[in-house]
């Protein structure tokens, strides 16, 4: 198959924001779940961190085995596991199915992971546009999960917050398994020779290791800003509320609305230069957030270049290490998401120290080194490097 039609290409990127939300919606309601089983907020904290955890166990154990069975068989099992878990979480008669219901949710929550190299491995021509466009999905159903959530346990409870989504992946389930064609392509071996040859990837490619670097760093930006801002504006001079702060995450739907123009870039074959434009824009955002203190306009403008930049570094990104080897694109996924994630992960630890130790100008200062250092190492990355035999 050479394209996707739109109604396939829309499906799919349904289908991979919905899944990819329920890892967020726990985070805005961690109260009212904690009132309802009459615990702390530290407990209450810890489901968040499941689903974060579990999502990083489906990425390493689950997504690579897109490469050895058919994918669209694949997504129908773990979304059927998800829709379980989501009625667990819903139904959940105490604190232990709570964490088990959002350890597991994370864990079948990867379905995006398995739907974007399945996209790149039935299309040869506009790869680049048609995996923008998916990703374009996921960052809508990570940007809109907190106010879903949010809002339906206001109206309904926190209970219906699982179990809509829950029927919206029935949904997407029913659509994904309707008309979708099957790759060819397989990984012939055994389940520990699939994983090991996921690891292998890593030292195959150069081009996959200077991608995952700086996917890293630009991710570990992003992060970095975000678990820092709400200190930053809960604080003098701004002393805004919960709910002025969560205005600012709207800003971020530019740049999901962005992505699939850099993904045209890549498939034109300038992804050399559309990463050097990324994380220039994400380095221009943090100058901006640096020489400005106590400025509201520049934390706007800030939020809008850096959630630009970040996105479109990774939809660049991920264009690129689909066009290494279409049939090795779900092990080639998972090395780039885990890099991607580990550096999420390390940018929020690294900035809550640094804000701790001197406040916002040592996190900023984070943030500018974390920004440079993804656009020096773009200046090193030269497409058309050749994997090493394995």
């Amino acid at each position: 198959m050479k394209t996707l039609t739109r109604t396939q290409v829309l499906i799919m990127a349904a289908t991979s924001g919905i899944a990819v939300a329920n890892v967020y919606y726990s985070q805005p309601i961690l109260g009212a779940i904690g009132g309802h089983f009459g615990i702390t907020a530290e407990k209450a904290g810890s489901i968040a961190v499941l689903s974060q955890i579990g999502y990083g166990i489906g990425l390493f154990f689950l997504t690579p085995v897109g490469d050895m069975i058919e994918r669209k068989r694949l997504v129908l099992y773990l979304q059927a596991g998800l829709i379980a878990s989501l009625l667990l979480m819903a139904f959940a008669p105490n604190l232990y199915t709570i964490f088990a219901g959002s350890l597991l949710i994370g864990v079948f929550s990867v379905v995006a992971q398995v739907i974007l190299p399945m996209a790149a491995s039935l299309v040869k021509e506009n790869r680049g546009k048609i995996v923008g466009q998916i990703f374009t999905g996921l960052l809508v159903g990570i940007l809109v999960a907190r106010v879903f959530s949010g809002f339906i346990t206001n109206w309904l409870g926190w209970q219906y917050v699982y179990l809509l989504s829950a029927a919206m992946v029935l949904v997407t389930t029913l659509l994904m398994q309707a008309d979708f064609p099957s790759s060819t392509e397989r990984f012939n071996g055994t389940y520990i020779g699939l994983l090991k040859s996921t690891v292998a990837q890593f030292r195959r490619f150069p081009m996959l290791r200077r991608t995952a670097f700086t996917g890293m760093l630009a991710f570990g930006t992003l992060s970095a800003f975000w678990v820092t801002l709400t200190f930053y504006l809960s604080a003098a001079p701004f002393h805004y509320s919960t709910s002025q702060i969560g205005l600012f995450g709207l800003l971020a739907a530019a740049g999901a609305l962005i992505a699939p123009v850099f993904g045209k870039l890549a498939d034109k074959g300038t992804p050399h230069r559309s990463l050097l434009f990324s994380t220039g824009l994400t380095l221009v955002s943090m100058i901006i957030l640096k020489v400005s203190p106590g400025m509201a306009a520049a934390v706007w403008v800030t939020v809008i270049l850096l959630d630009v930049g970040a996105q479109a570094t990774q939809v660049t990104n991920i264009a690129i290490i689909y066009s290494l080897d279409h049939t090795a694109n779900s092990r080639i996924n998972t090395v780039y998401m885990t890099s991607y994630f580990i550096g999420g992960a390390l940018g929020s630890f690294l900035a809550i120290q640094a804000y701790q130790f001197g406040g916002w100008p040592w996190a900023t200062s984070l943030m500018v080194l974390l920004s440079a250092a993804a656009i020096i190492n773009v200046f090193t990355i030269y497409p058309g490097t050749k994997p090493a035999a394995i």
